[in-house]
């Protein structure tokens, strides 16, 4: 997230950070989003590609992609020998992967650093995640405090919050609805309600020595069914594909990836571009197996989905576009 001005942040003798799932910049012109709109201080970029995983593993590192060597949310992992869904570390098919998952983030984290500065470091989080591989790699050395209801999730950062504590609260609602049901839905209007309600309450409640500030991972955009290219070719099947679906990685011979490049409307770059792209050098001991041939970057106005990506979905992200990098930064007024 390049470009924050430090000015923006409060000075303050503890802080809470929301992380509010999927809410991209431009998705705060939507009525009920008035509230977060008038907090935001600054448009920031996301790393790419624009994925969670990749994103949050970026703020709980310090480290851009090409360092922390997560660079997507479809991996390929050299020794396990499918692609890994490292959202909830599986196989496309579904099976479970058994990983170290605490070792998978570099030493020190930020969750480490904080506690070898004083700092005690906090999140909460929706209760289904609790235990998940996601938070196990994620959140080694940080306090996982569940919660079951926006409502409680509103309560547990406010009894936690006090000077001395980071406290990361994750808000998801936005991103599900994003994906799900698209950002002309009701769902959508509703979970932008209560991400402002979150906010609101959080805002109004907190103490003067706690800072509040905001942001999110990556925007969103809404594709209809005839935007998605469905990549089921059988020509195309020597192809490895992971990462996501508007910046899909590609494996294989290079001549049947430019003749999807061609097939698709995709550009295709290669991996120095790529390593430019997330961040490095330098780069984490592992990434180069982790790397594809050529990345396929998609059209803004169309999907690329190979078989390991859901082609259910109204709401993607993951790419270049100005809509799914610029986040905001929320500050308590």
């Amino acid at each position: 997230m390049p470009g924050l001005a430090q000015g923006n942040l409060p000075q303050a003798d503890g802080y809470v950070l929301v992380v509010f799932d999927g809410l991209g910049a431009h998705q705060l012109a939507h009525p009920a989003a008035t509230s977060l709109a008038a907090s935001c201080t600054q448009v920031l970029t996301a790393g790419f590609p624009t994925t969670t995983t990749t994103s949050m593993a970026t703020i709980v590192t310090g480290l851009p992609p090409a360092r922390h060597g997560i660079i997507g949310h479809i991996l390929h992992l050299p020794g396990i020998g499918d692609a890994v869904n490292v959202l909830k570390w599986v196989t496309p098919e579904g099976r479970p992967i058994e990983h170290p998952y605490a070792s998978v983030l570099p030493s020190p984290n930020l969750w480490e650093r904080l506690t070898d500065a004083g700092v005690i470091p906090v999140t909460v989080q929706p209760g289904a995640f609790m235990g998940s591989p996601l938070t196990r790699m994620l959140y080694r050395g940080c306090r996982f405090e569940a919660a079951w209801s926006v409502e409680e999730l509103v309560q547990a950062t406010l009894e936690l919050a006090r000077p001395g504590r980071l406290v990361m609260t994750y808000f998801p609602n936005v991103d599900v609805a994003a994906h799900v049901d698209g950002q002309d839905s009701e769902a959508y209007a509703q979970a932008l309600g209560a991400a402002a309600l979150v906010w609101d309450r959080l805002a109004r409640s907190l103490p003067d020595s706690v800072g509040l500030v905001g942001t999110a991972d990556h925007g969103h955009l809404d594709y209809a069914e005839n935007d998605k290219i469905l990549i089921r070719d059988k020509k195309f099947e020597p192809l490895r594909f992971f990462g996501d679906p508007r910046s899909v990685y590609v494996s294989g011979p290079t001549d049947l990836i430019e003749a999807l490049a061609a097939d698709t409307g995709a550009t295709v770059h290669g991996v120095e571009q790529v390593l430019e792209w997330l961040g490095g050098p330098p780069t984490h001991p592992e990434l180069d197996g982790r790397l594809p041939d050529r990345l396929l970057l998609a059209p803004e106005d169309r999907i690329l989905l190979p078989k390991p990506f859901d082609k259910r979905l109204i709401g993607y992200h993951g790419g270049l576009a100005p809509a799914e990098m610029e986040i905001p930064l929320l500050v308590r007024r």
